[in-house]
């Protein structure tokens, strides 16, 4: 071996076993997109996080991502890990401000979008079957790649601030633990209400 070559870090994957690590960067990706705050939303088949920019008016969506259902564990374990080791260097990263009325009703999923720019080329998303995730001491970095042949590439460069991350991990989780339910549905208890069962309570509005 060269004596002036570095030596391989072992708990580092090599490159065979991690292409992700090769992943080409396209140029309208490259400059990425810094995010104020995240939508989660739960499709049939996939789950779609629109990164969002609330500095000014109007509020936009920054960047739009399609993750498909089996993936999004993954990338939550992910990013639990990088927050893991965020607060084993840093410390607990700085929450955002809350907001002045803790009571004030949230608002429907319609009227948060009444209220967003959705630009046409975010309108269909960035597809994405796999993410890279790093971070300083103030920022997170997550790049979402799509792993096609002949090379996996990255769909979509996001930017966070640190104190974002905790509030989006607790969404991501958050929509992984309703489709396990919707899926999984608890068993419905036994009940003495005549032949025609207890009334079903209306649905709440998401």
């Amino acid at each position: 071996m060269n004596p002036d070559q570095p030596e391989p870090d072992p708990t580092q994957p090599s490159p065979d076993e991690n292409p992700a690590l090769r992943a080409r960067v396209p140029d309208h990706v490259a400059g990425g997109c810094f995010s104020t705050g995240a939508i989660v939303m739960t499709g049939p088949t996939e789950f779609i996080i629109d990164f969002l920019q609330t500095v000014g008016r109007p509020h936009r969506v920054a960047a739009r991502v399609v993750i498909p259902h089996p993936v999004m564990p993954q990338f939550v374990e992910a990013l639990q890990k990088n927050l893991d080791i965020y607060r084993s260097r840093f410390g607990e990263p700085a929450a955002p401000p809350v907001q002045p009325n803790p009571e004030q009703r949230r608002p429907t999923p319609q009227e948060l979008y009444d209220d967003l720019k959705l630009p046409d080329e975010a309108l269909s998303g960035a597809y994405a079957t796999g993410v890279m995730i790093g971070h300083g001491a103030t920022e997170f970095g997550l790049d979402f790649l799509t792993s096609f042949f002949p090379q996996s590439a990255v769909s979509a460069r996001v930017y966070l601030a640190a104190g974002q991350v905790p509030r989006l991990l607790d969404s991501l989780k958050g929509a992984v633990r309703q489709l396990q339910e919707r899926r999984n549905p608890p068993p419905e208890p036994l009940t003495d209400d005549g032949p025609g069962g207890p009334t079903d309570p209306p649905e709440d509005i998401a």
